[in-house]
């Protein structure tokens, strides 16, 4: 396997084929690679063809390169950044009060006095 490209450098091809399991992109005349369903894109694929098509250009990177059996595999996703995670605000708590642990308990001891006096009354 003659080619000119090495692990980490980042390419512009062509996808020529896709299949369940990946898609095939030409990164010269003569070399191809496979983009496998996990690199297309950060987060689940379920099906590439929702996101590739036969003939689009892409950006792909050099993962690896398997000289003995000629095989190069690509990635979309590393020349990507990835999306930053979004934290709900509601599960977001702070600590700063040393009784903030047990301020919930305290409320319901309060009320559970109320409670009693209520039952006793009826």
């Amino acid at each position: 396997m003659n080619t000119n490209v090495e692990i980490g450098q980042v390419i512009e091809g062509k996808v020529t084929g896709i299949q369940p399991y990946g898609a095939f992109v030409a990164i010269d005349g003569d070399t191809q690679g496979l983009v496998h369903i996990s690199e297309i894109m950060h987060g689940y694929v379920k099906d590439i063809n929702d996101h590739l098509s036969v003939g689009d250009t892409v950006n792909v990177k050099v993962i690896q390169i398997d000289e003995e059996k000629g095989k190069i595999s690509l990635s979309i996703r590393a020349t990507e950044e990835a999306p930053k995670e979004t934290v709900k605000q509601e599960n977001v708590t702070k600590n700063n009060d040393s009784d903030n642990d047990s301020s919930g308990f305290n409320i319901l001891k309060d009320k559970l006095q109320d409670w009693i006096d209520q039952t006793q009354n009826k």
